[in-house]
């Protein structure tokens, strides 16, 4: 249906409707035919001051409750603004679902489908040519900044956009408006996001709780200020009883009238892990100055809760024992070495956007190890006591590498089992036979995980270039059909929650006819984003307790990588894959220099381990290559 109705022209995103606002404007999203909400709104705009050509919707008039069309007929009597939905794309078109962006067969698909029903069963003609005819974008001019106002995201009206969304989604998304900032709706929940000096927010719904454990619903006044504008999030408090009465007259699905009573949703299919931690946790009102302070707006820490008063004192991630508030630095012992990885070296077929460690043709700042340096620390991992279970080789692409062979039979000759990350291109493509060979002897213990970043062709390849996709999907089945131990590394560079992501590499394995199993996350592991200016919250020691975790269940507690940097005589071992550059995570020369803990003093510490939970163990996760 996107490309029948999108009124969005070129990459510049030509829009239907431009709004000049002289005063406060409101935005809010998410009505949901919740009618006594939807009159709340439109009671608090009038108490702001704010009358209609100033107030904007951000879609989805019609969802969850009972009232669809008296909910339409209310906000087109009111005279406000509204941008489509996919809720209004769907229904005004009579399509046969509401197109939510929902996994087939998830608990959200299933209840949309009953809603769904009864929506359509409400609407006349009228209120579906009203749907037909909205706007797929209104731009706002405010405080001299241009906000483009959108559903979902700016080229697919049903992506969902999370506050824990890359800032290189972020920042993609708002080129793409060729604007100051977007204000979008769909996910449900409110936020602000700040990238590159530019906004990203959400106001949220009115017509369902934030998942918050309150009944509150949630939206926004945006005030001109100066040059710029100063965003109050604002509850909005209604009667919300004879809405879920209305809900269960009509046989709508009980989870979603138990929610407005308790503000709990019945199903958190579509949350990314970090919004899915903060289910329960009250929201608090906001008050954001953009683009004046836009330094004093750190986009994580309020979601975290790691990284509260009292103010600054130092910069941050500065000092390895003291965060910049003074608290103590969490730390991480060896707990026992389970994982010894070799960078094989940084070079790689590929440059790929967003690579973690920045591997291409021409990155050789790790160079590559030999057989010889790659022995002598097998030799000294066999005599740990335990020794570790497994040997990773990454990269870059570790095929690139001339020892690469001779070092993967050395490990699984001293009975370790083997990983190794590969892009499965040539440079994998051209060592099929000793590769079979290897796997005739070892195959019991050898697991090939290739990284495979989006289930379509167009996501894979918006990172890994133009025609990197089918010699990839050749080089996984070649492996699959050789009887090779396979897994696959995915991505969530595009915000798409857990569920999405692993029901659509579960389609393209089964269409492939490949045997993962897509929600086993040893078999398919998807791993958090990095940005190496992301502002994250640090990890002290206080919060474990906070985030309900355990130093043992960070990737340092258990794994050390050998990498040899450019120049240097010999390799080093540093304390994990995802720094190894930074000479402040480098550990010694050997095993036993590398026993001590881990001082969690940067950003990926933070953002990737603690709070993304990923892992580049063999069991858990990895980086790309």
């Amino acid at each position: 249906m996107d490309a029948i109705c999108d009124q969005l022209l070129n990459g510049a995103g030509e829009t239907a409707a431009v709004v000049v606002a002289d005063g406060p404007i409101v935005v809010f999203g998410g009505c949901y035919s919740n009618l006594e909400a939807t009159e709340a709104l439109l009671a608090a705009a009038a108490r702001l001051g704010v009358p209609a050509e100033r107030i904007v919707c951000t879609g989805d008039v019609v969802a969850y409750c009972a009232d669809a069309h008296d909910t339409v007929t209310l906000i087109r009597n009111a005279g406000v603004h509204v941008v489509m939905g996919n809720c209004e794309e769907s229904l005004g078109w009579r399509l046969q679902d509401c197109g939510c962006g929902f996994a087939d067969g998830s608990a959200c698909d299933r209840a949309a489908a009953a809603w769904y029903r009864h929506a359509d069963s409400q609407l006349d003609a009228l209120d579906r040519q009203w749907m037909r005819d909205l706007p797929r974008r209104i731009d706002v001019l405010v405080g001299g900044q241009r906000l483009a106002v959108i559903h979902g995201a700016i080229a697919r009206i049903n992506t969902f956009i999370f506050a824990s969304a890359p800032d290189a989604e972020i920042r993609r998304q708002i080129s793409l408006a060729a604007c100051d900032g977007v204000i979008a709706g769909h996910c449900g929940l409110p936020f602000t996001r700040i990238v590159d000096d530019r906004l990203w927010h959400n106001p949220g719904a009115i017509g369902m709780p934030a998942n918050d454990g309150t009944p509150r619903t949630w939206f926004s006044l945006i005030e001109p200020c100066g040059t710029g504008v100063r965003i109050h999030r604002l509850p909005l408090e209604y009667e919300a009883a004879p809405a879920a009465r209305k809900m269960r007259a009509a046989g709508l699905p009980e989870g979603y009238a138990a929610a407005l009573e308790t503000g709990l949703w019945p199903s958190c299919d579509v949350l990314p892990a970090a919004e899915l931690a903060r289910r329960g946790t009250p929201i608090a009102s906001k008050n954001t100055l953009w683009p004046l302070l836009r330094a004093a707006q750190p986009p994580r820490a309020e979601a975290q809760g790691c990284d509260s008063a009292p103010p600054p004192v130092r910069a941050k991630f500065s000092d390895p024992d003291v965060t910049a508030r003074g608290e103590r630095r969490a730390s991480v012992p060896l707990v026992h070495l389970e994982t010894l990885w070799f960078n094989t070296g940084t070079l790689c077929n590929l440059a790929c956007h967003n690579c973690y460690i920045e591997s291409s043709p021409r990155n050789d700042r790790l160079v590559y190890l030999s057989r010889a340096e790659v022995r002598g620390f097998l030799d000294e991992a066999a005599g740990l006591h335990p020794p570790p279970n497994e040997i990773g080789f990454t990269g870059g692409e570790p095929f690139m590498n001339p020892d690469i062979l001779a070092m993967i039979e050395d490990a699984l000759a001293g009975g370790f089992r083997v990983l190794v990350l590969t892009n499965a291109m040539k440079p994998m493509q051209r060592l099929k036979a000793p590769l079979l060979d290897l796997d005739r002897r070892y195959g019991a213990r050898l697991t090939l995980r290739v990284s495979v970043d989006h289930y379509t062709p167009e996501g894979h390849e918006d990172l890994r270039g133009a025609g990197t996709w089918q010699p990839t999907i050749d080089g996984l089945k070649w492996l699959i059909a050789g009887g090779f131990d396979v897994s696959v590394a995915g991505r969530t560079l595009w915000g798409e929650s857990d569920g999405k992501l692993r029901a659509g590499f579960g389609s393209l394995f089964a269409k492939l006819g490949i045997p993962i199993d897509a929600d086993d996350p040893a078999r398919l592991v998807l791993f958090p984003e990095m940005e190496a200016d992301a502002d994250v919250p640090e990890i002290t020691e206080r919060c474990w307790g906070i985030l309900g975790k355990t130093p043992q269940s960070v990737m340092c507690a258990t794994s050390r990588m050998v990498v040899k940097r450019k120049g240097a005589a010999r390799p080093a071992v540093v304390s994990c894959t995802l720094l190894p550059y930074d000479e402040g995570f480098t550990m010694g020369a050997s095993l036993a220099d590398a026993a001590r803990p881990v001082a969690l003093n940067h950003r990926h510490c933070a953002r990737f381990c603690v709070l993304g939970g990923a892992s580049c163990s063999p069991h858990s996760g990895q980086q790309g290559d």
